[in-house]
């Protein structure tokens, strides 16, 4: 199990009584594969830290899911617009499999922020679209955004199928098998 300092290591550095205000202020949570953290149309009100497990962002309208996003262990997962505007997420996050994550709710970050201005310092954390920034608003080939995402988050090709890949790089299963076969 992961210590509070292994978790906040990439975004600051905290004292031991910033590490133990941490503690008291988030939940360890089980979650199933297919449980629902935050459903389309729901105001996000909490960051996620997955110790195990993971997740799939998605946009759906009832016939299909778009891909928004695949969640992997040791990653903050939320939906940014929901969280920072307060507005009804456009997207829902879903477990793919079983997980186990520490929940910090925005009352309580802003409680730790109060407290201690370190966790001024988890901002960073609100930074994190950047990834999705990169794949799209740079026109990169499907090859090149097959490598940015093994380089990005290598594990996302061992955990999740090759149909959910395709649907987050916006580009067709044929297509990323056809990239996949060359490596």
């Amino acid at each position: 199990m992961l210590s509070a300092q292994e978790i906040l290591v990439s975004v600051g550095t905290f004292s031991s009584h910033d590490l133990l205000l941490f503690e008291e202020k988030v939940l360890r949570k089980i979650v199933k594969k297919n449980d629902v953290v935050l459903g389309q149309g729901e105001i996000c009100q909490s960051v996620y830290f997955i110790l195990s497990g993971s997740f799939v962002q998605f946009l759906s309208d009832y016939e299909t899911e778009k891909i928004i996003d695949l969640h992997l262990p040791n990653e903050w997962m939320f939906n940014h617009p929901s969280l920072i505007g307060q507005i009804p997420s456009g997207t829902t996050i879903k477990a793919f499999e079983d997980a186990e994550v520490i929940e910090l709710s925005l009352i309580n970050l802003h409680e730790l922020i109060a407290r201690s201005q370190s966790f001024l310092s988890l901002g960073r954390v609100f930074d994190q679209a950047h990834h999705r920034t990169y794949l799209f608003d740079n026109a990169l080939s499907p090859v090149q955004k097959y490598n940015y995402i093994k380089n990005a988050k290598p594990l996302i090709v061992q955990v999740f199928p090759v149909k959910m890949i395709a649907s987050y790089l916006k580009i067709t299963p044929e297509t990323l098998s056809r990239v996949r076969a060359n490596y």
